[in-house]
């Protein structure tokens, strides 16, 4: 799973939540800031989990930060141990 989040997005802790959720779901990726102001998500896991994990970053604070979402769905690589914050 891959999702560009916009909005106010940078500068209110939304890395160290990502990061913080993901240790209750079975997922793997990372998390960082963008040059353009987005935060970019990489997450791998089973479908499912990665559902629950995206709405569990709303629920987490999030949600009134994002204004747009993008997702885009495509075949685990397997290249990630743990979900880290990349700079």
């Amino acid at each position: 799973m891959h999702i560009l989040y916009s909005g106010h997005v940078q500068g209110v802790g939304f890395r160290y939540t990502a990061k913080s959720v993901a240790t209750g779901f079975e997922v793997t990726g990372t998390v960082r800031n963008q040059p353009d102001g987005r935060v970019e998500l990489l997450a791998e896991g089973e479908r499912t989990e990665l559902e629950a994990f995206r709405q569990a970053i709303r629920d987490a604070g999030l949600e009134h930060f994002i204004r747009d979402e993008f997702v885009n769905w495509s075949e685990a690589r397997g290249g990630f141990r743990g979900f880290q914050i990349v700079s």
